[in-house]
């Protein structure tokens, strides 16, 4: 598996508590990576030939110090460096511009989420005050906008887009699915979002786990360096992404004869639902448990 992009979850922990989160982020969640981790894994996505770094959360900005100095770090060693934040910090378009400031020349991006989940509009007032900030620095700028559960949106598969559909995994597959339409769980034969045998990039959590999708992981970076992790990735003997490849959440669903509803939201929610199931039997590669919504 070859890698050009590595997205780090810097922190767990946010100021929201959205009901569609994927890392079931929260003020309550624990799990922040420190400066010195940082760069021990900078230097590992460096060895692992990795081009792109993302810091994201939770919320990275909770940590601006380590933040600027990772960015900083991560834009000198040559990565082109991006930040995912929800803004909380853009009381104003002056004081986002000083948030803001030290990313200046550094960031190839700053995307902001900005939906009915965050705010009380499409594009809240926090949100445009940063994207504007961030333009008067000549900071590049995104936007992520995730439409409500029984709205008709696009799917977004597993990329940063302008808006996308949401995707039944994390707190999601609890908060959200009566909204839903459901449909029947055989016809879920495969994966819509991710590739799983190439991703091209990865996530890595608070705790080192690399995450091909959000829940599924195979390696952690504190006990086997990345480029090992890469070269060792077979996805068809990976026990959760072997099924999932051969026939989708139904597959997995079938392989280890779990018990099943007659309908889910989507490809995610039943694939959701039956990791929760495997979680006894395959710690090694469904977890932390942060992913899973259990808090200690």
């Amino acid at each position: 598996m070859k890698l050009s992009g590595l997205h780090i979850l810097l922190t767990y922990q946010c100021t929201y508590e959205c009901d569609h989160c994927f890392v079931w982020g929260s003020p309550w969640q624990k799990g922040t990576l420190t400066f010195a981790q940082i760069e021990q894994i900078l230097e590992q996505a460096k060895e692992a030939d990795v081009t792109s770094i993302y810091f994201e959360g939770g919320e990275p900005f909770l940590y601006y110090a380590v933040l600027v100095k990772a960015v900083r770090k991560a834009a000198d060693m040559g990565f082109s460096v991006g930040i995912v934040s929800n803004a909380y910090w853009a009381n104003s378009v002056p004081d986002a511009e000083e948030w803001l400031r030290p990313f200046a020349g550094r960031l190839a991006d700053l995307t902001v989420s900005s939906d009915l989940f965050h705010c009380n509009e499409t594009l809240g007032e926090r949100p445009q005050n940063a994207l504007t900030a961030a333009k008067w620095l000549n900071i590049p700028t995104g936007m992520i906008s995730i439409a409500q559960p029984e709205a008709d949106a696009q799917q977004t598969h597993g990329q940063i887009e302008d808006e996308g559909a949401v995707m039944f995994r994390g707190r999601a597959a609890k908060m959200l699915v009566e909204k839903a339409t459901s449909h029947p769980w055989e016809g879920f034969d495969s994966c819509p979002h991710e590739d799983l045998r190439e991703p091209g990039r990865v996530h890595l959590d608070p705790l080192g786990s690399i995450h091909i999708c959000q829940g599924i992981t195979i390696g952690n970076v504190f006990e086997t360096p990345l480029k090992e992790i890469c070269e060792k990735y077979n996805a068809d003997t990976h026990p959760i992404c072997g099924p999932l490849l051969a026939g989708g959440p139904a597959a997995l669903v079938t392989e280890y004869n779990l018990p099943h509803a007659s309908s889910y939201a989507d490809a995610c929610h039943l694939c959701y639902e039956a990791r929760i199931t495997l979680r006894e039997r395959f710690p090694q590669y469904l977890n932390p448990d942060q992913m899973y919504g259990v808090m200690e």
